[in-house]
């Protein structure tokens, strides 16, 4: 590093010279800044990428590489505060503090024994309470009402002890920054595996869970020819029975499009690329299915912005390109070296394999700026070329690591050692990962996902309505005079800026968004960049809400002839508690997309004689929680709660809520500013309660609210993933999770 370079990249500007929007800030600072004991942010985000450099950097030193780790450091700022790379959150997080658990996520084994079990339950609480996410194969576990020896009793199955790790994940509070996430993944010929098929056909059971059936090449050949499969014993390994293949897999697709899961995860693909069969078979992935895991590995992860990689010409740079992949590289295998990881099985083989994920974001940001549509076979192809050319170079860097520092400890006896290949420090180099949070960060489109919308509405905390619009279209439309404060309000109402004829046609092709997408599209997609990368690639598939089972089951077997290792797939609005978010405005009159909403009137309403209405059970730190919701012919009129509990201030103080609610709806205030008085109050416990996550009794009295509000015959108005618990702004599905771009929220972190 020249002089005058080491000067430039050790330079502190100001945390306003950083290319840092305001929306970036905003959730630097609610989830990624040091805090002391009061919750008072001691640092600006100068102060974290310089905290993240340092650590990093300090591993040259631990390894005695001779490298300048000062230097170094400078070089990893620049690279970070520049938006062209961001590790994984847990690294931005912990980098530099005492916590110091960097990884994302982790697999852990699941035996047959009670012992195991629940010493793996015990292994997974200090996981979640560092931070990180887990994932799990429940194959090993017999099936329910096999025999115990031990006891001349029966099992209870993999189902029950799911359960049980749920519930202890919703127990665990994760220091306040990241909650619990976890993978179950059950073999397609498991004797249970039809019930772990239906297990969330109930959407209050395994809250805290994604899940995956783990299907084989004997199985989906099976399916397509209409035939059968064993199922086989996990206790005895021998064939019990036969099963009708594509009943299973039209069980599975039916499951997926009521209220996308299960997903599916390709067993012998996964195995097929273990780069380390000689240790042991990939059985499960982290939480959003990218990162396939041995018992004990770690994800390590990071992502470069590929928005950031055209230069001044408006043409792609791939000298650039070159130099962050291979500075990204050495940064994610020092992550390795520096981290402090939750328990001794997985330092020790996380250090043994040293996998690392390079991905990217930005990519469908990346695409406009090359005036390139997303859905084309010239996005397609260049997706392929991009992610050869990442992964060679990262496996070139991967090769003069080794050369430096070692190769990784188990390459003798791995797929590179067997090919007679030069030594590599990192058995894994490339994951196309979820970047929900930090492609907020950086600004930028989320993963190799399509846009989630041009421009929506965002409500805050003041109760004032703001519109965001995508910052590449707004250029655009300012420099060829569109413009105007009116048609992005369009374009919010209208979800898409499909069939806006204000909006010159060669504009519309290139601005798509996720649900102008065929699903076909989305899987061509995802395939074209799993053809070069190591590890796998998390991508949601979305459908429109009026999409059939067979559609679904057409991008299934799409996904299998492509090459996919998994598929997820969401069709709008197949889950319940969906509210307004991007898109559609209210509907007119005699639409009554909201039909119980109050209007505002002058003086307070009599109650007539008879009111009709619906009662919600909720769940709270105090118990259950009856909250009924009444209307007259104008709209909501009336709201009383009763507690589980009878007696005790929480009833009293919930009878209150119900007056006040009450009083204000008769009186003319909207329901929607009720919720937001409420919503997110917190009294016993952060994480929350139940599958809402009920946080506080008024909390709770909100959310009945909104489940009122928006019956399940108004979802099929609505378009993305609903709306966000914590700030009600627009949540989308991607990259098999739940991302909010409002403020930074994700289920899956």
């Amino acid at each position: 590093m020249s002089a005058k370079k080491l000067s430039t990249a050790l330079q502190t500007p100001s945390e306003a010279a950083l290319p840092l929007s305001k929306n970036s800030l905003t959730v630097l600072e609610r989830r990624y800044l040091k805090r002391d004991s009061e919750g008072k942010v001691l640092e600006n985000a100068v102060d974290m990428f310089r905290r993240v450099a340092e650590s990093i950097a300090a591993a040259e030193d631990r390894l005695k590489t001779g490298n300048d780790a000062q230097a170094l450091s400078g070089e990893f700022y620049r690279m970070m505060t520049s938006l062209e790379f961001l590790p994984n959150s847990p690294t931005l997080m912990n980098a530099g503090r005492e916590l110091g658990q960097l990884s994302a996520c982790f697999v852990l084994p699941i035996g047959d024994s009670m012992e195991e079990i629940f010493e793996s339950i015990k292994q997974t609480a200090l996981i979640h309470k560092s931070g990180g996410g887990t994932g799990f194969s429940f194959s090993r576990i017999r099936p329910a009402n096999d025999v115990v020896m031990s006891t001349k009793g029966v099992s209870s199955g993999p189902l029950s002890f799911m359960k049980v790790f749920d519930a202890a994940t919703e127990t665990i509070k994760q220091g306040g920054t990241r909650r619990g996430a976890n993978m179950g993944i059950l073999r397609v010929d498991h004797p249970d595996v039809m019930d772990f098929i239906m297990a969330k056909r109930d959407q209050n059971v395994l809250t805290n869970f994604n899940i995956s059936v783990g299907l084989t090449e004997a199985f989906m050949e099976a399916v397509d020819a209409d035939g059968e499969y064993d199922i086989v014993s996990p206790r005895t390994g021998e064939a019990l029975k036969r099963m009708p293949a594509r009943k299973v897999f039209e069980h599975i697709v039916d499951l997926a499009w009521t209220n996308g899961e299960p997903g599916i995860i390709f067993l012998d693909r996964l195995n097929r690329d273990n780069p380390t069969p000689h240790v042991g078979e990939i059985e499960a992935t982290n939480p959003c299915g990218e990162q396939p895991l041995l018992p004990y590995e770690s994800c390590n992860l990071g992502s470069i912005n590929l928005a950031k990689m055209v230069d001044e010409k408006g043409e792609l740079d791939w000298n650039k390109l070159k130099e962050v992949v291979r500075l990204a590289s050495r940064f994610l295998d020092n992550v390795i070296e520096v981290n402090n990881y939750p328990i001794p099985q997985i330092d020790e083989m996380t250090r043994a394999n040293r996998k690392v994920g390079l991905g990217v974001m930005g990519w469908a940001d990346l695409l406009i700026l090359l005036d390139i549509p997303y859905d084309s076979a010239e996005a397609v192809q260049l997706g392929e070329k991009m992610m050869k050319f990442i992964t060679e170079e990262a496996r070139q860097a991967s090769i003069e690591l080794g050369e430096e520092r070692g190769a990784f400890p188990n390459f003798t006896g791995s797929v590179f050692d067997k090919k007679g290949a030069k030594p590599v420090r990192n058995a894994t180099s490339t994951t196309i990962a979820p970047t929900g949070t930090i492609s907020i960060i950086a600004n930028t489109s989320s993963g190799i996902e399509p846009l989630f919308a041009v421009s929506y509405v965002r409500q805050v905390l003041d109760n004032d309505i703001l519109l965001e619009v995508h910052p590449l279209f707004e250029k655009i439309a300012k420099e060829r005079g569109f413009y105007s404060p009116e048609l992005m309000k369009l374009i919010a109402e209208h979800g898409t800026v499909q069939g806006i004829d204000e909006i010159p046609e060669d504009v519309r092709r290139i601005f798509v968004t996720s649900h102008d997408i065929t699903p076909e599209d989305h899987i061509r997609m995802q395939a074209a960049f799993q053809k070069h990368t190591d590890n796998a690639v998390s991508k949601t598939v979305n459908f429109c809400n009026t999409a059939t089972k067979e559609d679904v089951s057409t991008v299934y077997r799409l996904a299998y002839k492509k090459g996919c290792k998994g598929v997820t797939i969401y069709r709008d609005g197949s889950r319940d508690m969906q509210v307004l978010s991007v898109g559609k405005k209210e509907e007119k009159k005699d639409e009554k997309i909201v039909p119980m909403e109050s209007h505002k009137a002058g003086k307070k309403r009599e109650r007539p004689r008879a009111l009709k209405g619906s009662t919600y059970q909720m769940e709270t730190g105090c118990g259950p929680l009856y909250v009924t919701i009444n209307e007259d012919n104008q709209g909501l009129f009336e709201l009383f709660t009763t507690m589980g509990k009878a007696g005790g201030c929480a009833a009293s103080q919930c009878e209150a809520i119900g007056r006040l609610v009450s009083l204000a709806w008769r009186s003319g205030v909207q329901a929607r500013q009720a919720v937001k008085q409420m919503i997110g109050i917190t009294c016993h416990k952060p994480a929350g309660f139940g599958d809402n996550r009920i946080t506080s009794c008024a909390d709770a009295v909100a959310k009945a609210i909104q489940m009122h509000m928006f019956h399940e015959e108004d979802v099929a108005h609505t378009q993305a993933g609903g709306a966000c618990p914590e700030c009600g702004g627009p949540v989308e599905h991607e990259g098999g999770c739940c991302v909010c771009h409002a403020c930074g929220y994700s289920e899956c972190a």
